[in-house]
C-alpha cells in the first residue's frame, strides 16, 4: 500500500527495493524556501543496519502490510524474549535486537504490541506510561524542596531516572517509556 512520506510514524514498516525497514524516527521539515521534506531514520529488518533517508513530503512510499497484535511478556532465556498472545495462547520468540533498550522495562505479564511480518517479530511497542518502583534515591536535603530541582533515583529494574525531592525509596512512580522521564507518583 502506497502512502505519502509525511504520514510515516515510528514503528511503521516500509518496503524499499524489496527490503523491509522499520521506522525508528520520522520528522517533517518545512523550510521557509524550498520543498518540505520528511527525514526518516530506519533499521533494515534483515540485518539490523540503520539507514537515514530523506523524501519530499508528497512522495509515495510503499508501506508493508504487517500484522499488529497484543502479546503478554513471559520470560527471557538464551533464545530470546518469549511472548504469548492472550486469546490464542500462541507463543512467539523475539530476538534481543528487536527488544533493544526496552529490555529493562519488560516485566512478567506486561502487555505489549508486537508487529509481526511472516511469523517474525520485527518491532515492539510498549505502553506509553508504566508504573515502576524506586529502589534507591538520595535523601531530601533541608531547604532543597522549595526549588524545582530533581534528584537521581534508581528503579528496581536498575534504570536511573530524575525524580522530585519528595520521592523516597519504595515509592511507586509513573514514567513515560519514550524518554524514561518521571510523570507522577503512582495512585495505587
Amino acid at each position: 500500500m502506497k502512502v505519502i512520506a509525511s504520514s510515516l510514524r515510528k514503528g511503521n514498516v516500509v518496503e524499499i527495493e524489496d527490503r523491509l525497514y522499520v521506522i525508528l524516527n520520522a520528522e517533517n521539515f518545512h523550510p521557509g524556501k524550498g520543498t518540505p521534506v520528511t527525514q526518516v531514520d530506519m533499521r533494515r529488518i534483515s540485518d539490523g543496519t540503520k539507514v537515514s533517508e530523506r523524501w519530499r513530503t508528497t512522495e509515495q512510499v510503499e508501506r508493508a502490510h504487517v500484522d499488529e497484535r497484543d502479546y503478554d511478556f513471559l520470560y527471557e532465556d538464551g533464545e530470546g524474549f518469549h511472548f504469548m498472545q492472550p486469546e490464542s495462547y500462541e507463543q512467539i520468540t523475539v530476538s534481543p535486537d528487536v527488544v533493544g533498550d526496552y529490555k529493562t522495562l519488560l516485566t512478567e505479564g506486561l502487555r505489549v504490541s508486537l508487529k509481526v511480518y511472516q511469523d517474525v517479530a520485527i518491532a515492539l511497542e510498549l505502553p506509553q506510561k508504566m508504573t515502576v518502583e524506586i529502589a534507591d534515591t538520595e535523601p531530601v536535603i533541608k531547604g532543597q524542596t522549595s526549588t524545582s530541582s530533581y534528584k537521581p533515583a534508581t528503579l528496581t529494574n536498575g534504570l536511573r531516572v530524575m525524580v522530585p525531592p519528595h520521592i523516597s525509596a519504595g515509592t511507586r512512580i509513573v514514567i513515560t517509556t519514550a524518554d524514561m522521564a518521571y510523570v507522577e507518583r503512582a495512585r495505587d
